[in-house]
């Protein structure tokens, strides 16, 4: 059984962070957030190298829940255009699955 999605998010900052994946986990469209703060994102942004210190959040969701995750999430976030990439772990636990498909609604 593979019903979850990995999804990997930028933020400026801690508070951000802290604040939107509190409302997606309150609001059942994501089972946990982990934040990992200090991390440096060096990216081309219009014409020109950038370097910003930003914050990874990364979320435990499900694919029925994406389409939801994804329009709040856009909806929470800063950026014009947030870093925003879902991936399908190969193997999982059974029992974190079960955990994270039961959290989601």
């Amino acid at each position: 059984m593979n019903d979850l999605l990995i999804v990997f998010c930028t933020f400026p900052d801690i508070g951000k962070a802290r604040e939107t994946g509190t409302a997606l986990v309150e609001s059942q469209l994501a089972a946990c957030v982990n934040l990992i703060p200090a991390i440096e994102s060096i990216y081309r942004w219009q014409g020109k190298i950038e370097t910003s210190p930003e914050v990874l959040a990364i979320f435990k969701t499900t694919p029925t829940s994406w389409p939801l995750f994804e329009s709040r999430l856009r909806e929470l976030h800063p950026y014009d255009l947030p870093e925003i990439v879902a991936l399908r772990p190969e193997q999982v636990a059974e029992s974190y699955a079960k955990w994270v498909v039961e959290s989601v609604r």
